[in-house]
This record gives C-alpha cells, sequence and structure tokens, in this order.
C-alpha cells in the first residue's frame, strides 16, 4: 500500500497516514505494537487489534468506529447496515448511512480499523481516502487470508 506514517501519545496510535512526508522519527512501544500488527497483517496473518488507539472524534464517530473493528476480516458491511446499528445503539428510529459515511471517512487509522470493509448497499465499492485501488487491494489481500475468524473487537477506542 506504501510507505505509511504513524502518530500516538503515550496513550496510544493517533494516526496512520499514507504516503506522508515524516518530518521527525521516535521510538515509542505504540509504534513498535503498530508495525508488528501490521507485519503480521500484510504477511497474511489475521491478528487482533490489540494495538492501544487514542482516537480524537466526536461520540458518534467514536461509535462509527467501534463498530468497524466488528467487521470479520474478509467481510464487509454496508454503510446503510452500519447506520441500523447505530441507530438501535442510540435508540432512534433510523440514522442517515451518509451520516455514518462521513465518519468512516475521518477515520484516523485506516487498516487498523478496517474502514476498507464498508461498501454501498449494493455492494458496489465506495470511496476510500486512499483511494479506490487500495480498497480492493485491502479487500482481496484479506480474502486470501484463510477462514476470516478475526478477535477485532478486541480493540477499544
Amino acid at each position: 500500500v506504501g510507505k505509511l506514517m504513524l502518530t500516538c501519545t503515550d496513550q496510544g496510535l493517533t494516526g496512520l497516514y499514507m504516503n506522508r512526508e515524516v518530518s521527525r522519527q521516535e521510538e515509542h512501544p505504540v509504534f513498535w505494537q503498530t508495525i508488528r500488527w501490521l507485519d503480521a497483517y500484510f504477511r497474511g496473518e489475521n491478528p487482533p487489534v490489540t494495538v492501544p488507539l487514542s482516537l480524537e472524534g466526536t461520540t458518534f464517530q467514536k461509535l462509527v468506529w467501534e463498530i468497524l473493528l466488528t467487521i470479520p476480516s474478509g467481510e464487509t458491511r454496508s454503510y446503510a447496515s452500519i447506520a441500523k446499528e447505530v441507530a438501535t445503539l442510540l435508540g432512534k428510529e433510523k440514522m442517515s448511512a451518509q451520516a455514518v459515511g462521513q465518519a468512516v471517512g475521518r477515520n484516523p487509522v485506516s487498516i487498523l480499523v478496517p474502514c476498507h470493509r464498508v461498501v454501498g448497499s449494493n455492494g458496489q465499492l465506495t470511496g476510500y481516502a486512499w483511494g479506490i485501488e487500495k480498497k480492493i487491494w485491502l479487500l482481496q489481500h484479506e480474502s486470501q487470508q484463510g477462514n476470516g475468524e478475526t478477535d477485532n473487537a478486541v480493540c477499544r477506542i
């Protein structure tokens, strides 16, 4: 997928960005945990997300990101199905799939919080911050990882 830049605080990973210039490099335990996770992921393993995350966002965004963590590797969910789940959790009759899409698009740690696993209602691939070709690559990579079992829900934002 290209070069990745990580950002963190002592509380956890705050960002994972593609093709960004790095002005300063530091050693930090969160970076090493993230690098080990990414190495395993790109080797074709299906590691649970145990990297501590410290994500800034609205309560709504964080709720959507929590739901993304429950999507098993090799599977996809639609914006509409996530909107239904959010509505249920918030005790609302319905929720906008577009609002969910905006929250998904603001995910600061793609791959770990798997926003690439979200598709349109008819299964069509929709936008992705890193480009649709990267989304396709990630989904194909995961479809070759074996049985698709995962424990992504281990990680809490």
